[in-house]
């Protein structure tokens, strides 16, 4: 099982990669089921009437309660207007509209809107992109506490982008939203302690920051912290927890988490040996890209029934996969 030596190394290039994908506007709260036709949502009198609709999905009511309540000046009141002609919800999409009221939300310090507008000016949105004028909102929201802000500042520091690069100035940056639960950057943070750039090399930190990361869903995280947990570095070496964080990773797509779990079944290391759990694993990986040689020759040695099991459990698996909205 050697290859869980081998290291996941997260460049820094492809941390910033990722974190592009991730850094689009804040997302907003998925859609809950409708409530039974003809029935108002139930909302508590003294509840912010228009951010509780806009949870809900309602968002009609949403936009007449903030339209009301913009009207008296209200940031965050505008901000939501903001998010609403952003995104088309209950409005038809407009850019400008969304910019407008972002502005008049920034103008009082909004810091969410001072955030939605830097993601304007970097992605083009609402008029030419202008990394400059992003950087700078980026840097009044980040000054505000915006976890997201901070986070995306620190990648301009990572990558050297509008900045000298500078790896202190990331870490600090990370740790501010890291502390207010980004997971994105306790991720972050967590491979800069692990490498000790920007901050001293310290494993235990590391695997306390990717612990955190993983429980709040990050799967690269989880595949990270996985490997950390079946080597013993930086944290209580244990192959059981590492197969069971392996498992949630695999479950949630990671390729390479899936290949690792096709391994432990192989050899029955955290798990019990499973071939067909194995070969299904296997199969699903390699779909993805993941191949294994080592994995192609313990498939090559099954019996058919084994691989028939196998290839019919991945088949579903990967198809609800595909299905799934």
């Amino acid at each position: 099982m050697s290859c869980f030596r081998v290291a996941l190394a997260l460049s820094f290039a492809l941390l910033a990669a990722q974190a592009q994908a991730q850094s689009r506007l804040p997302a907003s709260p998925p859609l809950p089921p409708p409530a039974p036709q003809g029935q108002a949502p139930a909302v508590d009198p003294n509840a912010d009437l228009a951010y509780g609709a806009f949870q809900r999905g309602y968002f009609m009511t949403a936009f007449n309660e903030a339209s009301k309540r913009a009207q008296q000046n209200d940031p965050a009141a505008m901000t939501l207007l903001g998010e609403l002609y952003a995104n088309g919800y209950g409005v038809g999409r407009d850019d400008a509209k969304a910019a407008q009221w972002y502005k008049s939300a920034a103008a009082q310090g909004n810091r969410d809107a001072l955030f939605a507008l830097a993601m304007f000016a970097f992605e083009g949105r609402a008029g030419s992109n202008n990394p400059s004028e992003g950087t700078r909102l980026l840097g009044e929201a980040a000054r505000l506490g915006h976890p997201a802000a901070n986070y995306n500042l620190g990648l301009l520091y990572l990558q050297g982008q509008q900045f000298a690069q500078d790896f202190g100035r990331a870490a600090e940056l990370f740790k501010v939203a890291a502390s207010a639960g980004s997971s994105e950057a306790q991720y972050a943070l967590a491979t800069m302690y692990k490498e000790g750039r920007g901050v001293p090399k310290d494993a235990k930190q590391a695997a306390l920051l990717m612990a955190r990361a993983s429980i709040a869903g990050n799967v690269d995280a989880m595949v990270e912290f996985a490997i950390m947990q079946f080597n013993g570095e930086g944290t209580d070496k244990s192959e059981p927890a590492a197969a069971e964080t392996f498992l949630r990773a695999a479950r949630r797509g990671s390729p390479i988490a899936q290949n690792r779990l096709a391994r432990i079944l192989m050899a029955g290391r955290g798990l019990p040996a499973d071939p067909v759990e194995a070969v299904k694993w296997h199969t699903i990986a390699k779909a993805a890209g993941a191949g294994d040689p080592e994995l192609d020759v313990f498939v090559s040695k099954q019996t058919p029934q084994v691989r028939e099991a196998a290839d019919k459990a991945a088949k579903r698996w990967l198809s609800t996969t595909v299905e799934a909205p």
